[in-house]
C-alpha cells in the first residue's frame, strides 16, 4: 500500500492548506493512505492534539476515509518530520516550499550546495513532492 505523509502547521496556515490540498489529491490519485503530520515543539509546547488536527484539516477537506493524523513533539522540525517519514516508510512525502527552504538551510550547515529533494530521497527512499501556495 503507497503511503503519503504530509507535514503541516497547525493552525493550518495558507501554505499549508495548499500543502495539503496537493497530498489529498495525491493520495486519492494513487489510492494510497495519507498521514497528516504536525510536530509540536517541545520550546512552544502548544499542546495541539491529534483530534484538533483532524478536526481542523477535516473542516477544510471534509472527511478523509485513509487518512492518519499524527501530533509529534520534538526539538526540531525538519528532524522531527524525517524520523517520522522514515519510520513509517513513506512512499511520497509533501513538503511546501517554506519547509523546503528551511531544510536546505539546515542542510548548508553540514554541505556545500544542498539539493533537498536529492537529499531526502537518498536518505528517505521517497519521492519528494514541493508545492507552492496558489
Amino acid at each position: 500500500m503507497t503511503l503519503v505523509v504530509v507535514p503541516v502547521r497547525y493552525p493550518l496556515s495558507r501554505h499549508s492548506k495548499a500543502t495539503l490540498e496537493e497530498a489529498v489529491r495525491i493520495a486519492d490519485e494513487r489510492d494510497a493512505d495519507l498521514t497528516v503530520l504536525h510536530v509540536d515543539l517541545y520550546q512552544e509546547n502548544r499542546g495541539v492534539t491529534r483530534a484538533g488536527l483532524k478536526a481542523a484539516v477535516e473542516r477544510e477537506f471534509g472527511s478523509l476515509d485513509r487518512a492518519r493524523f499524527v501530533v509529534r513533539k520534538g526539538f526540531l522540525v525538519e528532524e522531527t518530520i524525517l524520523e517520522e517519514v522514515a519510520a513509517e516508510g513513506a512512499d511520497i512525502v509533501v513538503i511546501g516550499t517554506k519547509q523546503a527552504s528551511r531544510w536546505r538551510r539546515m542542510l548548508q550547515r553540514f554541505l556545500d550546495d544542498p539539493d533537498i529533494e536529492t537529499f531526502l530521497r537518498e536518505k528517505l527512499e521517497a519521492t519528494v513532492i514541493t508545492v507552492s501556495p496558489s
